[in-house]
């Protein structure tokens, strides 16, 4: 496609992806200098749309953008009230005292939201200061310079057939150009992927480590209702077979998000992350508090989680790497939306700083240094141990182990166990299934657990037919003439939106691969997962995908 003309447009920072990390960044370009000119694309259908987080805010990085934020109205209203950390068993539960965790896990202080939500009152925000937001605008491909630097990005592309070849309403998208090009697109985005790997950004770190986190609205009784009260839980039903555990949130309006995490890190290739989450929630205390509810939404998405060892590179001739594209959750508080706005203040201020001395299309060192040496660097470097000590030595002596080794850190500044390495990464985890027993699920009841198909339906996700697929196989082969005998084929298992499915044949020839991509909810867990490291996602037409209410 490269003889295609296309249209273009001059922008001082070019930035991708409008969730907290990108709307920071734009917002702190406009206060420093209103002359800049700032865009965010975003590729789902609204800002919000593709938003989906736990979520209790550490509103650190707001604190600092927008400290009237308050006052000018940001849906920030519920504070957290009640801590509760539970141990579950198969019929019972162990409440972990609150006083002997370090300080850094006291959510208090902290506010129950929909970052949705968030981020719409954000782009509001930018959009008043001049920032322009193009939403319905994924970015399919980069543009590069005569240096090798990146110049900018292609937007908006509409209209190929399913073969690749343009139809006749085909739209060639525009050439965004900017003298820095921002990519915050969350996890495992398509194009962090092509610049890590172009400018070997992770060659001086750790590998990357992920977890798919499932999610539901519902609406529950009024007498189970307490607002502000978060709980979180580990142990049953994952066990030995996967790390993980559970979020309950109880916001305003009697509705609670109810969430379940699962380390990608897996190696019993039968395990079936979504039914997990299903028969949680049929543990006698969450059943209690469910029944009589309704659910009401429903979504998926991976979570970056190999912390502060992981971290590549965060800049790239002409640009730089903001959020979670950078892998800046903090595993065991679960949250990450504090460090993506204070990434996307640095790079901001790195980036006007650089414009007003007259550069551009250069490293923005200056991000890297604060990033590295700030309070994202020591948030992210006290809990730097959880996730490793968790992968190697299960639930209980990496609670034991990483708590000392956080309080120690917390306390000094110091982690006694200096910096441990994650190992595999999550595809190369998994194990053959010969290696490992079926695991069996009860069958959802349609009123506490779900099939997927249904709960599907509570995402609003959609895409048109007609075009290429965006879940893209290096060798079609692989699927039923590799995954298929080693690993039973676990892409039926670990997506959470039922979009890979082995269906055998009438005639009773080999089984087909089935790609199911108008369910997708853009979670990358296929991206990450698969053993063979054989699917690759990128970006469909813009404005399709999930389109969450109040995620």
């Amino acid at each position: 496609m490269s003889e295609i003309e296309r249209e273009s447009m001059d922008y001082d920072v070019v930035i991708v992806g409008a969730g907290p990390a990108g709307l920071s960044a734009a917002i702190r370009l406009k206060q420093i200098d209103t002359n800049l000119r700032v865009v965010v694309l975003e590729k789902g259908s609204e800002v919000g749309a593709h938003i989906l987080s736990g979520a209790v805010l550490d509103t650190c990085g707001l604190d600092l953008l927008i400290p009237d934020w308050k006052e000018k109205g940001a849906p920030i209203n519920v504070p957290v009230k009640k801590d509760n950390f539970l141990i579950l068993g198969a019929a019972g539960s162990i409440r972990i005292p609150n006083f002997p965790m370090p300080p850094l896990m006291n959510n208090h202080g902290n506010y129950i939201v929909s970052m949705g939500n968030v981020c719409r009152w954000m782009a509001e925000q930018a959009e008043e200061l001049g920032v322009e937001i193009f939403p319905g605008m994924a970015c399919s491909d980069l543009v590069f310079g005569e240096q090798n630097e990146i110049t900018g990005v292609i937007a908006g592309e509409f209209g190929k057939n399913k073969d690749g070849s343009v139809s006749d309403s085909y739209e060639p998208g525009m050439k965004l150009l900017g003298k820095y090009v921002f990519l915050s697109e969350g996890v495992r985005g398509s194009l962090s992927k092509q610049v890590i790997e172009k400018y070997a950004l992770d060659s001086n770190s750790d590998v990357p480590k992920f977890g798919l986190g499932m999610k539901e609205i519902w609406e529950i009784s009024p007498e189970n209702h307490e607002e502000g009260t978060v709980t979180h839980t580990m142990g049953w039903p994952l066990g030995n077979n996967a790390g993980g555990g559970s979020f309950i949130y109880h916001l305003d309006n009697n509705q609670i998000y109810v969430g379940f995490v699962v380390h990608l890190n897996y190696k019993n290739p039968h395990l079936f992350p979504y039914m997990e989450f299903q028969r949680f929630k049929h543990h006698p205390k969450i059943k209690k508090l469910l029944e009589g509810g309704k659910r009401v939404a429903y979504g998926a998405r991976a979570i970056t989680e190999g912390g502060w060892q992981s971290i590549p590179k965060v800049t790239f001739p002409g640009g730089a790497l903001l959020g979670c594209s950078a892998g800046l959750v903090n595993v065991p508080r679960i949250k990450g939306n504090h460090n993506a706005m204070l990434s996307g203040i640095f790079a901001a201020e790195a980036a006007a700083n650089a414009i007003q001395s007259g550069r551009y299309g250069d490293e923005l060192e200056e991000y890297e240094a604060k990033l590295l040496s700030g309070p994202i660097a020591k948030d992210l470097k006290r809990v730097r141990n959880v996730k490793p000590l968790w992968s190697k030595f299960g639930l209980l002596p990496s609670l034991i182990i990483g708590g000392f080794d956080m309080w120690v850190a917390n306390l000094t500044g110091w982690n006694p166990l200096g910096t441990l390495k994650h190992g595999k990464n999550d595809a190369e985890s998994t194990e053959e299934a010969s290696k490992h027993k079926i695991l069996n699920y009860p069958r959802p009841d349609g009123e506490i657990s779900f099939d997927r198909l249904t709960n599907i339906s509570f995402s609003a996700t959609n895409h048109e037919e007609e075009q290429p697929c965006h879940l893209q196989l290096r060798d079609n082969t692989v699927p039923v003439g590799v995954n298929l005998p080693k690993f039973d084929e676990p892409a039926q298992r670990y997506c959470p939106a039922g979009v890979y499915e082995i269906v055998k044949t009438e005639n009773g020839s080999d089984p087909i691969f089935q790609i199911n991509s108008q369910n997708c909810v853009h979670c990358k867990t296929c991206d990450i997962k698969d053993p063979s490291q054989n699917i690759t996602w990128v970006t469909p037409q813009g404005g399709e995908g999930p389109n969450y209410p109040n995620m």
